[in-house]
């Protein structure tokens, strides 16, 4: 997998006018106060490196889903600029009505531009009003991979026009990370697909179960994997229409000489709640009122053991409730096999990431990616239309 874009980190942005695409789109309570700065915090890299080479930075995100050609008080970016100015240790000043270029930003100042999805036409990736917002720069950066499946002006249309366009520290890595894990990976190469429908996934787990050797299934999409497999399930959540897409993805599997490891004991309760009672059951014991809502640790055993031996690791979801506790077994015990073994691992989406913070392995975690919407659709094997842009322009 060859992903060949040119890298902010090889350009020399001396004396020039820099635009960089963000992901600085943050979560915020109903005051207006920023509650997670991740992005902002992710985004940091590729604006210092910028400023302290003496170019003259601006910076645009989105935030939220504004009407095109409204600017209302819960789209502005005015919030971010504030924490921006913080971790930049400098001021960070906020331009509104800026494609048409009425405004100036001197070397070593960075300007946040105002919310890019409030113009008119960004979403619709509008040639005209991508061909002025690349006029305002001399280098042209994409640093937001959580909007590279979108082809929007600031993502690409953009990319088609400036003088230079390359990818940001941030792009860059997470470029790098999907290719090595999916491109040319160490063998045996293992992705953990968890969550609750096949439906949202099976795009993912048909690209999936052509290049991997173990696809381990958790969640609802497990147990519609265990039904296919002839197995009673209770009241569980699953996709009864979908046994026959499992059974392709097995079949698909088996053919190469690869497997879907599915649960011999999984852990039951009659309701998803704090309060449940749960219960630890072989597969075969599973009444007609039980709901599975975890693995159970055999089950959880033999994972961490493949993941153990692994080459490679690609996590996209748990195995189970784990907000629970009493439903977190399964998710901890992969989570920590992740976290002590010496593949290369990489991982992304909402879920995934809250578990990896609950149990606390960041650190242990090969790459993380940023990108939840980008992530899944390049492990589905999708042509990513930011990054197209920008191999397009590798040559220029």
């Amino acid at each position: 997998m060859s992903l060949q874009v040119k890298k902010l980190s090889d350009l020399d942005t001396r004396g020039k006018k820099v635009f960089i695409r963000a992901d600085l789109n943050v979560p915020q309570d109903e005051a207006g106060n920023i509650t997670e700065d991740t992005r902002i915090r992710a985004s940091v890299p590729t604006i210092r490196y910028c400023l302290d080479q003496g170019a003259a930075v601006m910076v645009t995100s989105h935030l939220g889903r504004p009407v095109e050609g409204k600017l209302g008080s819960e789209d502005t970016l005015a919030p971010v600029a504030v924490r921006l100015g913080q971790l930049l240790d400098q001021p960070v000043k906020l331009i509104a009505d800026w494609t048409d270029g009425g405004f100036s930003v001197e070397p070593g100042q960075v300007a946040l531009l105002e919310n890019c999805r409030c113009n008119v036409g960004e979403k619709k990736d509008d040639e005209a009003l991508s061909k002025k917002m690349a006029a305002l720069c001399d280098i042209y950066v994409n640093d937001a991979f959580g909007t590279a499946h979108r082809a929007e002006a600031t993502t690409h249309g953009i990319a088609r026009f400036a003088p230079v366009a390359c990818a940001g520290l941030l792009m860059s890595a997470e470029i790098e990370a999907l290719a090595r894990a999916l491109g040319n990976p160490k063998r045996p190469l293992v992705a953990i697909v968890g969550g609750a429908k096949v439906s949202s996934k099976l795009t993912i787990l048909k690209s999936l179960a052509e290049k991997v050797d173990q696809l381990i299934v958790g969640g609802g999409i497990a147990n519609t994997f265990l039904l296919a497999s002839g197995k009673r399930i209770g009241e569980s959540l699953a996709e009864p229409d979908l046994v026959k897409e499992a059974h392709a993805v097995m079949d698909l599997m088996r053919a190469r000489g690869a497997e879907v490891p599915l649960p011999v004991d999984v852990v039951v309760a009659d309701e998803v709640s704090a309060l449940a009672r749960a219960n630890k059951v072989s597969i075969d014991e599973v009444s007609p009122h039980d709901r599975i809502l975890d693995i159970g640790p055999k089950s959880a055993a033999h994972l961490a053991q493949i993941i153990a031996n692994a080459g490679a690791i690609v996590w996209n979801g748990p195995v189970g409730v784990f907000e629970h506790p009493q439903f977190a077994g399964g998710t901890k015990m992969l989570a920590s096999a992740i976290a002590h073994s010496q593949a290369f691992s990489i991982a992304g989406g909402g879920d995934t990431l809250a578990a990896i913070a609950k149990f606390d392995i960041a650190r242990d975690v090969g790459y993380i990616s940023t990108g939840g919407g980008a992530f899944l659709e390049f492990l589905e094997g999708r042509t990513l239309p930011a990054i197209a842009a920008l191999q397009a322009r590798f040559r220029d």
